[in-house]
């Protein structure tokens, strides 16, 4: 498959390129800035420098098409303040799902948060993401021309991963090491009957194929 990740320098975004080039996957990482670029190439993707929160939808599309399958793993991260969190978490989401549409790419899978909810109260920077993540979840589980799934990861860690996953529409809250979201990400790309769901995602006792196949229903 050949698959673009929005967000390729994240820390999950680099995992999921390892695990993709290494199974032998054409991939692809949107990123920011071009000093970037030689750590997508050591994780074997390949460089796409284009920043999503001044690019058009055509822009966009034009880097998608040809792809089978689009991941939106971007986000402000640490650090960043409320404004960031609206332009990246939630409208770089909106852009990057509305040029998987113009490019014909259906399959995507988006990378959202625990508690994502568009209602979500508060102002505090974190509320603001909540609400922007939950937004932008909205958006795309709205549009019928894409297969989508949404992973919401509980809280991430740089443990080394077990392989060993709970993934259901509710998990609670709790751990997970960002290996393991990456490998829960290769394996919802491989298991298109995920489509349609959100997902929450934490450390547990499935091996991560067990865990998709079964909330795929297999």
């Amino acid at each position: 498959m050949r698959i673009v990740i929005a967000g390729g320098h994240g820390q999950i975004a680099l995992r999921l390129e390892r695990l993709l080039a290494a199974r032998g996957d054409e991939v692809a990482g949107i990123i920011r800035k071009a000093e970037q670029s030689d750590d997508l190439r050591a994780a074997g993707a390949e460089p796409v420098v284009l920043d999503l929160e001044s690019a058009s939808v055509e822009e966009v599309a034009e880097r998608l098409r040809g792809a089978d399958a689009a991941v939106f793993a971007a986000g402000a991260g640490p650090g960043s303040g409320t404004a960031r969190k609206d332009t990246v978490d939630r409208g770089a989401a909106v852009l990057f799902a509305d040029a998987a549409v113009r490019a014909g790419v259906r399959r995507f899978v988006v990378v959202s948060s625990m508690g994502a909810d568009a209602a979500h109260q508060g102002d505090e920077v974190f509320d603001v993401y909540q609400r922007a993540k939950g937004e932008a979840d909205a958006y795309v589980r709205g549009l019928d021309s894409l297969d989508w799934t949404i992973l919401r990861p509980g809280a991430l860690t740089d443990d080394a991963g077990t392989g060993l996953v709970r993934l259901e529409a509710r998990t609670g809250r709790g751990p997970v090491p960002r290996d393991d979201v990456a490998a829960v990400l290769a394996e919802l790309l491989d298991t298109p009957a995920t489509s349609g769901l959100t997902l929450e995602l934490i450390s547990g006792s499935a091996p991560v194929a067990v865990a998709v196949k079964a909330v795929a229903g297999n």
